[in-house]
């Protein structure tokens, strides 16, 4: 029987991550059909602890030289001819120097782009469009946002043939809504990793401001080079003792349940696991207007996707904690809103034509932001 297809996975980090949760989500349901040799060019691998036991996995390790790009692009190289992996599949900007190794082609190119940074926050960079441009126009391109579609087809100018729009899934049965309690101290909840571009600290300052006007506790979750910031921040506001900082947690089912509703103060996002996560649970969302976000989320839902501004952000969570049934309405709505449009099975089925280098045929629909 001839081997499973070896893909060759490269992330700038494989630290627990929406991107990286979802490569782990997908192989394991994918079980033997695939071999996968997993670079993390960071060295940091700690998503490791997602991925079934029963996989046919490796993690190569290639030298990587911060600003020696013609160095690494010859290390890279050296790596594909030595796998020959079926396919490379490659994750946003941090690991475009594969995409040039692969120039000209060695392998087939699948390449992933999630979302931008804090550099990219605001507007794309001319250098890093024209790169995309030149690298990525033979490659197959996979994008779960509607607005990234439209980025990579209309600035970066890549063939919309080569382009494939596959929302995000989730396990629904997982995430299934708990019963509803009644607590007499609500809780505001988030999940993220600790990082400049989501932006926690909104989160901190409007919770400071709904805090000194009714009861309420925050449940921050998650881990990353922000959490001392944050905690120090916490202090500052006087709300330390009315706020949870859990670290790291690496099974997050059990988390929503233990919310009244779900923030999301990200300065910047595609389409985010985590607001999925909690949409299947049954909980109403206030979050930024961020990606594909107000898309996502049941029309009772859109009022509370708000600016990206303190004030706003504790209005729209203080009108949410001061209605219980409004809650349990929006949380209903986004969860039934879940069900129609993100089960995982549409997902399971494109990333297999991904990876087996087949069409998928999506693309996302008119209109929408």
């Amino acid at each position: 029987m001839a081997a499973a297809p070896l893909l060759l996975h490269v992330f700038s980090t494989f630290a627990v991550g929406g991107a990286q949760i979802r490569f782990a989500t997908i192989v394991n349901h994918f079980g033997h059909d695939f071999r996968h040799a997993v670079v993390a060019m960071d060295g940091d691998i700690s998503c490791r602890e997602q991925l079934s036991s029963e996989l046919d996995l490796s993690f190569p390790v290639v030298e990587v030289r911060k600003g020696d790009t013609l160095g690494n692009v010859r290390r890279f190289r050296g790596m594909l001819r030595e796998l020959r992996p079926a396919t490379l599949v490659t994750s946003n900007w941090g690991s475009i120097e594969w995409a040039m190794a692969n120039v000209p082609s060695l392998v087939p190119h699948l390449h992933m782009e999630d979302g931008f940074g804090p550099q990219e926050r605001d507007r794309q960079l001319p250098r890093r469009v024209w790169t995309r441009r030149l690298l990525l126009r033979r490659a197959t391109v996979a994008v779960p946002s509607q607005r990234l579609f439209r980025i990579a087809r209309d600035v970066w100018r890549l063939p919309p043939a080569r382009l494939a729009y596959v929302p995000n899934g989730i396990d629904l049965v997982r995430f299934a809504p708990a019963p509803v309690v009644d607590r007499a101290v609500p809780v505001i909840g988030t999940v993220a990793a600790l990082r400049p571009e989501k932006n926690i600290a909104r989160l901190l300052r409007a919770f400071a401001l709904l805090a000194a006007l009714r009861p309420g506790h925050l449940v921050v979750a998650g881990d990353g080079p922000d959490r001392l910031m944050l905690e120090t921040l916490a202090v500052k506001l006087g709300i330390a003792g009315r706020v949870t900082f859990t670290g790291h947690v690496a099974d997050t089912t059990g988390l929503y349940s233990g919310f009244d509703l779900f923030a999301l103060s990200s300065d910047t996002e595609q389409m985010p696991i985590s607001v999925l996560e909690a949409m299947a649970a049954g909980l109403p969302v206030v979050a930024t207007d961020v990606g594909d976000v107000r898309n996502m989320l049941a029309p009772p839902n859109e009022p509370f996707v708000v600016l990206n501004d303190d004030a706003a952000f504790c209005a729209a969570m203080t009108e949410l904690l001061d209605d219980a049934r409004l809650r349990r309405r929006l949380g209903a709505a986004n969860r039934a809103r879940a069900v129609q449009a993100f089960g995982q099975r549409a997902m399971f089925a494109a990333w297999r034509a991904l990876y087996e280098g087949r069409p998928v045929g999506a693309l996302p629909p008119a209109g929408g932001s």
